[in-house]
């Protein structure tokens, strides 16, 4: 996330147009505000089997009260389809995400699709809602998305927190996050949306911090959550009758549901969390590997079998010679590549065929860049991919600390645009934030050409491009080896870098510099963010909605981020060789939170937390000396402690570029590309001295 002053402007200049554009359009039809439940829409595929129609019984309670109790019905996994959930009666959508918002469908791996109530999602200040076919297309939601809830009054107290993520694999903890299938508590921690001022609209936030299961049914509970005075929040009267046995005739989807709840309190119990202290609790479903990655391999099988070992083809527009003291040769040329999306600009979708997989559609140009140092001259020299900032372009590679780098340590440069999320991608997904929010489906479609893009254009540094007769100095031809290619990229070159190293089949080591996962919970956390939320702002006033409009986002971009793709790195995915990463991390980042980083280590798995180190990260193993294979260095720039909300950091000077700059980082990359070895380089815990 290279923040720049044109970028702002940029997305400034479009704020207007897209709010503009909102207003044009108007529902088909009329809607819900979708921030309160105004009563419950219940559309069912019928009751589940097992419910229980026995007439309930009448029992005295030990304060001398009576009341109806329901015999409790056999457990059976099954879940009606809701347009509103009254178990949080603040907003219809919530809890979130959920099952009662899926559809049975025995087609996909995980037998579920999502089925999103069009007229309980947040509406555009333009009148507009979001197409659900695009959320259809999925079999689960999101693993980086957090449960949503909103509870009035809630506080955080004893919640577990992002540096207390202990915490929540206790029993301790209020809020609890199960995988219904292995029993084991899921590592998390919980928060309070403080991205705005309106203490009445507050979503509580448990955010997963290890990546869950693909496929996973996941069950997420609270309890003993207190108001500022420190008395536990009420239940919902709908949850409580659920909880307590007792008859809801207002709503028919609470018998539906009872013998789900069967089995949903009777797992809980058989973690330890007791059924009485319930305040709320639900389920949802993770999206299957198949349904994620699917589109995303199969483009690329398709598309390197054509092109072979040569690449794809190329041509060859400039060469400049004598670029600067450590670059003789500049490239520019434009390669020719399989084209999967209805057209190659900004906005473009993949075009899916009966079995939903994306087919080819011709072919398309897309430029390169290309960087080779006067060492290239006298060595064989190995060539690297550079992958670009925030909404930026392939010429962030000519950096001058690149280029010194690239001439220092012998490596051959190149660079594509993240197809996208590169700078003409800007007016795709200001105008999907400023209302029209389905339309974001193109920037993970995109997404998934330009990562393709870079494993051609790997392989044609590999290939043909290697030995082209017109790449001379002097007289003399570049030297390439062609035995091996890596990649690094700096924030959001770290951070779709992830996704390329689960899936290139051409370089096995990479450099993730100043990266994270998921964009859910890096987007409130970064400078960054501060002019798309004011778009976002403009056309979803209330900010709960603004929370669901990032988890629907969330949804989306999986197939292109790398909460779809990290752990599947060091666990590879069908015809992948495993893949070794270098994670370099600022303290204190403005731009890229390094919650997100951590986030992102533990998702790849085996990453250890390079010593001495500045401080401790749970659930990374310390390790000190050198390591074979990925790790993670962070380095200190002397700030005030990072906030602990979901809020920017901006105290002191932003550290985002600092680790790309310091030699001990240069060094530590160049040994790990060419012996998979990791050493810091730095003089005790490494800092920018």
């Amino acid at each position: 996330m290279i923040r720049t002053s044109p970028l702002a402007a940029t997305i400034a200049a479009l704020t207007l147009t897209a709010l503009v554009g909102a207003c044009g359009d108007s529902a088909t039809e009329s809607a819900s505000d979708g921030t309160t439940t105004t009563g419950s829409t219940t559309t069912t595929d019928g009751p589940p089997t097992g419910t229980d129609t026995t007439v309930p019984t009448t029992t005295t309670g030990t304060d001398g009260t009576t009341g109806s109790v329901l015999p409790e019905p056999d457990p059976n996994v099954d879940w009606p389809t809701l347009e509103c959930d009254p178990l949080d009666p603040n907003y219809c959508l919530f809890p979130f995400p959920n099952n009662v918002y899926t559809t049975a469908d025995p087609a996909t791996p995980t037998g579920r699709r999502v089925a999103l109530p069009q007229k309980s999602l947040p509406m555009s200040t333009g009148g507009i809602l979001p197409e659900t076919d695009v959320f259809a297309e999925l079999d689960g939601f999101s693993g980086g998305l957090p449960g949503m809830v909103h509870m009035p009054g809630a506080t955080i107290t004893g919640l577990p927190g992002p540096w207390s993520i202990e915490l929540s694999l206790t029993l301790d903890s209020p809020t609890i996050v199960l995988d219904a299938d292995t029993g084991e508590l899921v590592p998390h921690f919980s928060e309070l949306d403080m991205s705005h001022g309106d203490d009445a609209r507050r979503t509580l936030l448990i955010r997963p911090v290890d990546r869950p299961r693909d496929g996973a049914r996941l069950i997420y509970a609270v309890r003993n959550v207190v108001d500022a005075g420190g008395q536990p929040l009420a239940p919902s009267p709908a949850f409580a009758a659920l909880r307590d046995l007792t008859p809801f005739p207002d709503d028919p989807s609470i018998d539906a549901r009872r013998p789900l709840y069967a089995d949903i309190f009777q797992r809980l119990e058989e973690a330890g969390v007791a059924r009485d202290d319930l305040q709320l609790a639900w389920d949802y479903t993770v999206a299957s590997t198949e349904n994620i990655t699917g589109r995303l391999l199969h483009i690329r099988d398709h598309a390197l079998a054509q092109v072979g070992a040569a690449g794809p083809d190329y041509e060859i527009e400039s060469v400049t010679e004598n670029c600067d003291e450590y670059i003789a040769l500049c490239v520019e040329g434009e390669m020719t590549v399989p084209l999967y999306l209805d057209k190659p600009e900004s906005g473009g979708r993949m075009i899916l065929d009966d079995a939903g997989l994306p087919t080819q559609n011709g072919t398309a140009t897309y430029p390169f860049t290309v960087l080779i140092p006067y060492s290239a001259f006298t060595a064989p020299s190995a060539p690297v991919a550079y992958g670009h900032g925030l909404l930026g372009n392939r010429s962030q590679v000519k950096a001058s600390h690149f280029r010194q780098f690239a001439e220092d340590y012998n490596y051959i440069l190149f660079a594509v645009d993240w197809v996208g999320m590169a700078e003409d991608d800007i007016v795709t997904i200001v105008g999907a934030l400023g209302g029209n929010l389905h339309q974001f489906a193109a920037v993970p479609d995109r997404g998934q050409q330009g990562i393709l893009n870079f494993m051609l254009a790997t392989r044609m540094m590999l290939g043909d491009f290697a030995s082209d007769p017109s790449l001379t100095y002097q007289g003399d031809p570049a030297m390439f080896d062609t035995s091996s290619a890596y990649y690094f990229g700096n924030s959001q070159g770290g951070i779709f870098g992830a996704t390329l190293m689960a899936v290139q089949v051409d370089a096995t080591r990479g450099m993730l510099g100043v990266p994270g996962q998921p964009y859910n919970i890096l987007l409130n956390r970064s400078v960054d963010f501060d002019n798309f939320f004011a778009v976002v702002k403009g056309a979803y006033p209330d900010p709960i909605d603004i929370q669901v409009v990032l988890g629907l986002v969330q949804m989306l971009w999986d197939r292109a981020e790398p909460n779809g793709y990290s752990h599947h790195i060091r666990e590879p995915l069908p015809n992948t060789p495993a893949h070794d990463v270098l994670l370099n991390v600022a303290i204190g980042d403005h731009q890229v939170t390094t919650l997100g980083a951590h986030i992102m280590a533990r998702a790849i798995g085996d990453v250890v937390n390079m010593g001495p180190v500045n401080r401790p990260i749970w659930g990374l193993e310390e390790v000190e000396g050198s390591h074979s294979g990925s790790a993670m260095v962070e380095f200190d720039f002397g700030l005030p402690p990072e906030p602990t909300v979901n809020v920017p950091m901006k105290e002191g000077e932003d550290p985002h570029g600092g680790p790309r700059k310091t030699a001990a980082a240069n060094a530590s990359m160049d040994k790990f590309f060419r012996e998979g070895v990791v050493e810091t380089f730095c003089d005790g815990p490494c800092d920018p001295e």
